[in-house]
């Protein structure tokens, strides 16, 4: 049976059509629309799954949530397709920047998108939260000085991770411009996969949100 995908317009569960787009993997995909005022998710998807967050997954029988937990249940599925590379330093980046993306990147995007909705009253606030942001930018941009993925020499679920939100993300609203020529080569690298293109034909208009 496909992978059934729970996709809210402009969340993470892009990522999971990527990955499955990646693999080759039969999908369908069940589409929920954001509130245009909240941007908060229907009450339908609660009926799929408690919290009414996407991505939910549903695959050989069991309902998944959690962007990575997914990706790597679908990696182990398919035997290991775009999972950790086989050295020890490219295993230890891979698991790094699997929980980095949301772990550490996130947390300040998020601050910048609420300072920035909170219009002269997030003012004040905005060079601290960019700051920390930026500090992400300068070690991520050194990391990919020295090779072409995250974790090494190949195209792993960590790019995945890393690209569909964060990266993404900083490049609309976060300041990252071509002042970190790493990243951005990195990005359009991204965007020129195949796979990556026809995820975002299945997926819907996405705004990086």
């Amino acid at each position: 049976m496909p992978v059934i995908v729970h996709h809210l317009n402009n969340s993470r569960s892009q990522r999971i059509l990527w990955l499955l787009e990646e693999l080759g993997e039969p999908y369908d995909v069940r589409r929920y629309k954001r509130d245009r005022k909240t941007m908060r998710a229907p009450a339908s998807l609660r009926a799929v799954h408690p919290l009414g967050r996407s991505p939910v997954v549903e695959v050989d029988g069991h309902k998944l949530i959690e962007t990575g937990a997914i990706m790597e249940h679908l990696v182990a599925r398919a035997g290991g397709r775009f999972g950790a590379p086989a050295d020890a330093e490219g295993a230890i980046r891979y698991r790094q920047f699997m929980h980095y993306a949301e772990g550490s990147m996130m947390p300040p995007l998020l601050a910048l998108l609420v300072v920035n909705r909170l219009g002269l009253l997030g003012r004040p606030a905005r060079p601290t939260v960019q700051k920390m942001l930026d500090d992400h930018l300068d070690w991520l941009e050194t990391e990919l000085a020295s090779r072409p993925y995250f974790a090494g020499e190949t195209f792993t679920a960590a790019d995945m991770m890393m690209m569909s939100f964060p990266l993404e993300a900083s490049r609309a609203r976060g300041g990252l411009d071509g002042s970190r020529p790493h990243l951005i080569r990195w990005l359009e690298d991204m965007h020129a996969r195949p796979a990556y293109q026809t995820a975002l034909k299945a997926g819907g208009p996405y705004a990086y949100a």
